[in-house]
């Protein structure tokens, strides 16, 4: 196993923004920390089970399929447009439930958006089966060591994440408070 290269090659893909960390924004911006950490641990769940499929096979059966491919490319569109509209309607006509002037989203749906965004990204189960392979020895390798590869991609994804979070959800507090006033006039502010 080439532990090092892999860790390397793991930072550089999971600090690269994409849909995963623009949801984690998003929800941090419109629903604060608690959402922003629920989406990113949503997200972790579902690289954990591409992770798992992967060790066990099922990734390679779903980028080797172009049916199943399209199906879940499809499935993951339809879902982006659908939280894209959402987002679209809220700024017009906000959903039920304002706490301070914002929509709420719950802990557990700001989780299933998360998973199910990262679940019905194919460029996942892509990325697994091909990116674990290369960093072990082919004629050794087992599946505890892709499982073990993927659980080390995971756990760097899983402090990212939540750190970028809460950063972002600073970010959010920071633009919608006093502070942000204080802080375009020119004076000090605490964010």
């Amino acid at each position: 196993m080439h532990l090092l290269p892999f860790l390397a090659v793991s930072a550089v893909v999971i600090l690269t923004p994409g849909v995963d960390m623009a949801l984690v924004t998003k929800n941090a911006l419109v629903h604060g920390p608690a959402a922003a950490r629920a989406t990113a641990v949503g997200v972790n769940l579902g690289i954990a089970f591409w992770t798992l499929a992967a060790a066990v096979g099922l990734a390679a059966v779903i980028a080797a399929s172009a049916a199943a491919f399209t199906a879940i490319k499809l499935a993951g569109a339809a879902y982006l447009i659908v939280l894209g509209l959402q987002a679209l309607r809220g700024r017009d006509d906000p959903p039920p439930g304002i706490v301070a002037g914002r929509p709420t989203l719950g802990r557990g749906a700001a989780l299933r958006q998360g998973l199910t965004s990262n679940l019905l990204n194919p460029k996942i189960a892509v990325f697994f089966t091909s990116l674990l392979p290369q960093f072990v020895d082919a004629q050794t390798a087992t599946a505890a060591d892709l499982l073990l590869l993927g659980l080390l991609f995971n756990a760097m994804g899983v402090i990212w994440l939540l750190t970028y979070a809460a950063l972002a959800a600073r970010g959010g507090t920071c633009s919608r408070g006093p502070a942000f006033g204080a802080a375009s006039t020119g004076s000090r502010a605490s964010c």
